[in-house]
C-alpha cells in the first residue's frame, strides 16, 4: 500500500476496499460500543489552508475516537502564507507529527509534502483530487446498494475535483460511470483518458443530464461553484441551471435510485429541497460515513509497517 494517500488512482481494487470494508466494520462496532484504541501515542496535524466544518470535525472526530490526538493548523497558524518552501515544512512537520491531513488548492502542495515527508500525508481536498470525500460516498453505496459491479453511478453538474476522483474509483472498482458536465467545464482530460482506457465499465461523458440518469443507481451532485470560485458564482448559476438535479430529473432514473450530495447544499440550486429531504437522499448517512471512513483511513494509514 502506497505511504501517502494522495488520490486514489495510486491504489489498487483490493486496497480502496480495504478502506471501506475497514470503516464499515469501525462503524458497526462502534454502534455496539466497541471502542479500539489504535492510535493512542499517536499525533496528527490536520493542515487546512481551506476551511472545511465536516472535514475537520469528522477527522477529529475519528483520530481522538482512536485514541489519537490533533492539531489543528489553519493558513494562519503555518508559515505556508509566508512561502516557506513546502520540502523545510515537510521535513520540519514530520518530527513533530505521525501523520499531516491536508486540504488545499493546489495537488502540488501533497505531492511536495509527500516527497520530503517521512510520515503519511493525507489528502483532504484539492483543486484535483478529493479521495477521501470518495471513498465515505462508496462506503455509503456498498451500505445501500451492496456489490459495486453491477451498478451505474451517474454524475450531474460540474467535472470538478468530486468527479475526477469518482472517475478513478470507477476505474479501480468497476462500476460504470456517466458524467454529464455542460461544455467547458469537463473532469480533468487526463484523469478522464487514463481511467477510461483501463476501466472494465464504460465511463462516458454526456451533456444531458436527463441520459446520465437513466438507469443510474447513485446520482451524485455538488455545488456549481467551489471554494475559490466565488468571482464565477453568477456565470455559473446561468450555466448550470439545466443541470439541477430536481423532482422531474429524479422521474428518469429508477424509484430505488439513491441521491447523494457531498455537502453543504445549496438548496434550490445543484439541488431542490425537495429531492434533498426525499426518501431517496443518504446525504446524512454519507455525511457521517465521513467520520468512520477517516477513522479507517488514519488507522491503516499511521499504523501499517
Amino acid at each position: 500500500m502506497p505511504k501517502h494517500l494522495l488520490a486514489l488512482q495510486e491504489f489498487t481494487k483490493e486496497e480502496l476496499l480495504d478502506f471501506v470494508y475497514r470503516a464499515i466494520t469501525l462503524k458497526n462496532e462502534k454502534a455496539e460500543g466497541i471502542i479500539h484504541q489504535h492510535l493512542v501515542g499517536k499525533t496528527v496535524a490536520l493542515i487546512f489552508e481551506k476551511p472545511s466544518t465536516r472535514t475537520r470535525v469528522s477527522f477529529e472526530s475519528a483520530m481522538y475516537g482512536l485514541g489519537g490526538q490533533v492539531i489543528f493548523l489553519s493558513n494562519r497558524d503555518t508559515q505556508l502564507a509566508r512561502s516557506e518552501p513546502l520540502k523545510d515544512m515537510a521535513r520540519v512537520m514530520d518530527r513533530y507529527v505521525d501523520g499531516m491531513v491536508v486540504r488545499t488548492f493546489g495537488q502540488n502542495v501533497v505531492d511536495e509534502l509527500s516527497q520530503y515527508s517521512s510520515v503519511p500525508v493525507i489528502n483532504a481536498l484539492t483543486d484535483l483530487h478529493h479521495p477521501c470525500q470518495v471513498l465515505s460516498d462508496v462506503m455509503t453505496v456498498i451500505e445501500k446498494k451492496g456489490d459495486l459491479d453491477n451498478l451505474h453511478v451517474a454524475w450531474v453538474g460540474d467535472g470538478n475535483n468530486m468527479a475526477n476522483s469518482w472517475i478513478q474509483a470507477a476505474a479501480k472498482l468497476g462500476f460504470s460511470l456517466t458524467l454529464a458536465c455542460p461544455e467547458g467545464y469537463d473532469p480533468d482530460p487526463e484523469i478522464f483518458s487514463s481511467c477510461s482506457e483501463v476501466a472494465s465499465k464504460p465511463i462516458t461523458l454526456v451533456r444531458d443530464p436527463k441520459e446520465a440518469v437513466k438507469g443510474a443507481d447513485v446520482i451524485n451532485v455538488d455545488v456549481w461553484a467551489s471554494m475559490g470560485q466565488e468571482e464565477e458564482q453568477d456565470e455559473r448559476l446561468e450555466i448550470f441551471k439545466e443541470y439541477q438535479v430536481n423532482a422531474d430529473l429524479m422521474k428518469l432514473a429508477p424509484a430505488d435510485a439513491i441521491v447523494m450530495h457531498c455537502l453543504p447544499a445549496h438548496r434550490e440550486e445543484e439541488i431542490t429541497e425537495e429531492v434533498l429531504e426525499s426518501e431517496q437522499s443518504v446525504v446524512w448517512d454519507q455525511a457521517e460515513n465521513k467520520m468512520h471512513i477517516h477513522a479507517a483511513i488514519l488507522e491503516i494509514m499511521l499504523t501499517k509497517e
